[in-house]
């Protein structure tokens, strides 16, 4: 038979008879392991793929993909399944590739700040495993996401306005191709200036082009002296003026975070902030030598004061320092719990920072002709923020929040931003590619599938709308 002619149940057959003669405790069928495979967290979309395959190596990911570019057979690259646009989520047929096995630090060059670590280490495990050198990793989306996977979907979140995103933070990559072999980009050094940068094309192709199995990371050095405050605003506007002309004024600022009254009235209620009111807040953290934190701070509070602020209350010990940013972190809890049998659906928009004002102003209409709850916060720093729309879990609820995303985007993008900061692309995000990017860009993008992944066998339906000679 040839081999196009084989149902795709076959060809799945054939690919799990191979691993299995070498890989057959690593692979899983059952319902449970398939179910916990078929979906990230925030969006509303899951499938079971037909076979979980636990990597516990680089060569066990090379094994999986030339078997699967042989048969033509789907392979979705799946880590702590935080992602919340869909990139996990498997087609029908599909292999769910898992590599939380992959847990391994290989090399921490102290003196050069830098190590390299397999992709399914955490970045808390990281810096655990780290502290005694005094060095950490600062990428902090949040959640227990895996650094692969931060590569994967050039994560960023509350420290990329000090550090920067995964982007400014990956120095080199150990990469599967769709056919099975491995290539090394990047390398150890700060700066080259050679060859096309492979590095900067695999972060952020949301495993579309390769699959990511090593990473090479930048560290830096954990500062003397962390401080943290907390500064409420009768008036949003206030609010964002002070975060941007704090990065105007070249303050480096550890994190500047914004949560709107709605936000804080249930992050107040969730996470029990006593002592605060549902106003517009902004969460600081300064960095640095205590000589240094000391200028930032007097610097920050004559913004505040000069923009209406109603002055700083501070989180002197490391305790209060960690409940402050745990309540930033669990603010879509937070949302959620507002009313726990409706869906949370995120916004992830970015514009220009001196723009920030105007597109929120815009959302906030938005939202009120919508007749929906949708609390605001985000990375105001770095002009980033997530509307987190409640809507009824049901058809007809997610569609009145779809009608509300692509407002609050097509407003981003009329301000020269970008529908995503920070969340990626996968399945969320395909409607508006064309639009922020343009047509002829996204021929080069299809170009590149295309030639590297010539049977569409890695992540398809993910980041690349389909189009002339793709088809995800």
């Amino acid at each position: 038979m040839p081999e196009n002619a084989a149902s795709a149940a076959e060809r799945l057959h054939a690919v799990l008879t191979t691993l299995r003669t070498t890989m057959d405790t690593q692979i899983s069928t059952a319902p449970s392991v398939r179910e916990e495979h078929s979906h990230g967290e925030a969006m509303n979309a899951s499938c079971l793929p037909a076979a979980v395959v636990f990597a516990e190596s680089t060569e066990d990911v090379s094994a999986v993909l030339r078997a699967c570019h042989a048969q033509r057979v789907p392979v979705v690259a799946f880590g702590a399944g935080t992602s919340v646009e869909g990139h996990v989520v498997p087609p029908e047929h599909a292999i769910s590739l898992d590599l939380s096995c992959m847990t391994g630090i290989l090399a921490v060059n102290a003196e050069d700040l830098d190590c390299r670590v397999q992709a399914g280490l955490t970045r808390q495990s990281l810096n655990a495993q780290i502290r005694d050198t005094g060095l950490f990793f600062p990428v902090d989306p949040g959640g227990e996401a895996t650094l692969g996977g931060m590569c994967a979907t050039r994560a960023s979140g509350t420290a990329a306005v000090r550090y920067g995103t995964m982007k400014e933070n990956v120095l080199g990559l150990t990469v599967v191709l769709a056919t099975g072999e491995i290539i090394q980009t990047g390398g150890r050094v700060r700066k080259s200036s050679t060859g096309y940068d492979l590095t900067s094309l695999f972060v952020g192709s949301e495993g579309t082009l390769g699959i990511i199995t090593e990473v090479q990371l930048k560290l830096h050095g954990r500062p003397e002296t962390l401080s943290a405050a907390v500064c409420q605003f009768e008036n949003l506007h206030d609010a964002v003026q002070t975060a941007m002309e704090i990065i105007q004024c070249g303050i480096p600022v550890n994190r500047v975070e914004l949560m709107d009254p709605v936000q804080m009235q249930a992050s107040i209620q969730f996470s029990k902030l006593e002592g605060y009111r549902p106003l517009t807040t902004l969460f600081f953290e300064f960095a640095g030598a205590p000589a240094a934190v000391e200028e930032q701070v007097s610097a920050t509070e004559a913004l505040v004061e000069a923009n209406n602020g109603l002055g700083f209350a501070w989180a002197e010990s490391a305790e209060d320092r960690s409940r402050l940013w745990k309540a930033r972190h669990d603010a879509f809890w937070a949302a959620k719990a507002l009313d726990p049998q409706a869906r949370v659906i995120s916004t992830d928009c970015i514009v220009p920072i001196s723009r920030l004002g105007t597109l929120i102003d815009g959302v906030y209409e938005d939202i009120k002709a919508s007749g929906l709850r949708a609390p605001l916060l985000g990375h105001v720093g770095d002009g980033n923020f997530h509307t987190l729309i409640i809507t009824e879990d049901t058809p007809e609820g997610h569609a009145q929040a779809w009608e509300l995303d692509k407002k609050i985007v097509a407003r981003a993008l009329a301000l020269e931003g970008s529908c995503s900061g920070e969340h990626g692309v996968g399945m969320g995000k395909l409607d508006f590619l064309e639009t922020e990017h343009g047509a002829g860009a996204l021929s080069v993008m299809r170009a590149l599938k295309n030639t590297m992944d010539p049977h569409h066998i890695l992540n398809p339906g993910k980041l690349l709308p389909t189009g002339p000679v793709y088809q995800g």
